[in-house]
């Protein structure tokens, strides 16, 4: 069977750039309208994709003056989301950092049960100080602390939804038995971050576990994906970079005992689109013109721990930057930002044009028929299994992806033409895992045995 490219479309309010909301076609306060992401995500599924993703942080992650900054709580969208669509896939992100597994794990079960088998779950650790005040803490807990309390998580919470075996509810009325409480496993976990006793409350969800999705790039979160990780979400601005990335990941994975082609990785890519080069260069341009860089400029100096003075507008970054090692929070994407810089010679201006439209993802302006183009030439040269398309505009990105690079790709038998599967794990053709509790019953009785 000849490998399918992979879609997932990575939903925010009016779209992606920061400028978007300011076009005179955008709704301004749609961040708040659920109608507005029931409408995305119908369109995704018309597009055949994979699924949809939701961003999150657990704290008012940019200044509300600059752009619409309010978001609602990921399950939530998705649960309603669930009820208007049959088939896509459905991906909310969750901190590990401040969240607890037992509640996080019966959430994440539950959506899986209301969408049929739908959920994915994209584990974030959660970088800075001001999200850590919101849980009392005075400031972010150690890059390498958090992976680790994130490793735990995963563990307790994959434990929790195999705390019920499949089997577990039989329904014999004639006998009075709902459940067969033998196949109902307490947990009893104890470790470095978390004690949870367990059962889970709410039985083996439809895929035995939701999908487990990751987007951290850091050597950490590299090696948490090699272990962990289903579906990874990442920044590669350059097809060189995105090989390297994919060639790494892929090894970590097998190196750690794991099948490469059980992982699947998907760049995000920010298209531009029109019907000639330049229309899409047109609104690629307008964007530009509508960001207000007083914000960006603040906040990009404060990334590079400088004062604005210090960062001068029209200048090339300084070259005494703080090193990846010094920085607790986004590794990857302050080393990606740097060799953006660096490699293409910009200014601050210039850099703050670019991360106002993709944030160091790959950004492409140009005619359906380019951006398929590229698409076909990561996905057939080994830089990505897929994508996570990224529309600057929403909602009108989506549709003219949908309407005019999807075909293109399905009549190159790049991409499906009909779903097939029900799950999100049947679309991106990874299995359902074994219950470890049933596992372990048959390796003892095996021994008992032997």
């Amino acid at each position: 069977m000849t490998k399918k490219l992979h879609l997932n479309a990575f939903l925010m309010p009016v779209g992606h750039h920061e400028a978007a909301w300011r076009l005179p076609e955008s709704d301004p306060v749609a961040n708040l309208d659920i109608g507005h992401y029931i409408e995305l995500a119908r369109i995704a599924e018309r597009g055949r994709f994979d699924s949809v993703f939701l961003a999150d942080s657990p704290v008012l992650f940019t200044n509300p003056e600059r752009r619409p900054s309010a978001k609602l709580e990921p399950t939530i969208v998705l649960t309603a989301i669930a009820a208007a669509t049959s088939r896509i896939g459905l991906i909310g992100t969750a901190s590990t950092s401040y969240n607890d597994p037992y509640n996080l794990a019966r959430r994440f079960a539950s959506l899986d049960y209301v969408s049929g088998g739908r959920a994915g779950w994209n584990i974030v650790t959660t970088a800075g100080d001001d999200a850590a005040r919101n849980f009392g803490l005075d400031g972010v807990p150690a890059h390498k602390t958090r992976y680790q309390r994130a490793a735990e998580f995963v563990e307790v919470s994959t434990k929790l939804w195999d705390s019920w075996e499949d089997d577990a509810i039989v329904a014999d009325k004639d006998a009075a038995i709902h459940t067969d409480s033998s196949k109902v496993h307490p947990i009893r976990h104890e470790g470095e971050f978390f004690k949870v006793e367990g059962a889970l409350n709410v039985p083996r969800p439809p895929q035995g576990h939701p999908l487990l999705v990751q987007a951290g790039s850091s050597e950490d979160g590299k090696d948490f994906a090699a272990l962990y990780a289903e579906a990874i979400f990442t920044a590669q601005p350059t097809f060189k970079e995105g090989r390297a990335f994919y060639d790494d990941v892929k090894d970590r994975v097998a190196k750690v005992g794991r099948d490469p082609d059980k992982v699947l990785i998907l760049p995000g890519i920010v298209p531009v689109i029109g019907d000639t080069e330049e229309q899409a260069r047109a609104l690629d341009d307008q964007l530009a013109q509508l960001i207000s860089p007083e914000y960006a400029h603040r906040q990009l100096a404060e990334r590079f721990r400088l004062t604005v003075d210090e960062l001068d507008l029209d200048s090339e970054l300084p070259e005494d930057l703080p090193s990846e090692d010094e920085i607790e929070g986004a590794k990857s994407r302050y080393t990606l930002i740097v060799q953006l810089a660096r490699r293409e010679r910009l200014t601050v201006r210039q850099l703050i044009a670019r991360l106002g439209g993709g944030r160091g993802h790959r950004t492409f302006a140009g005619t359906p028929v380019q951006v398929a183009d590229t698409i076909e030439h990561w996905f057939r040269s080994g830089a990505a299994d897929g994508f996570n398309i990224m529309p600057a505009v929403l909602p009108s990105g989506l549709e003219k992806f949908v309407d005019l690079v999807v075909p293109i790709l399905q009549q190159r038998g790049l991409l499906r033409t009909d779903y097939t599967e029900t799950t999100l794990r049947g679309h991106y053709g990874l299995p359902r895992p074994e219950n470890q509790f049933v596992v372990d019953a048959v390796t003892r009785a095996a021994a008992a045995l032997g």
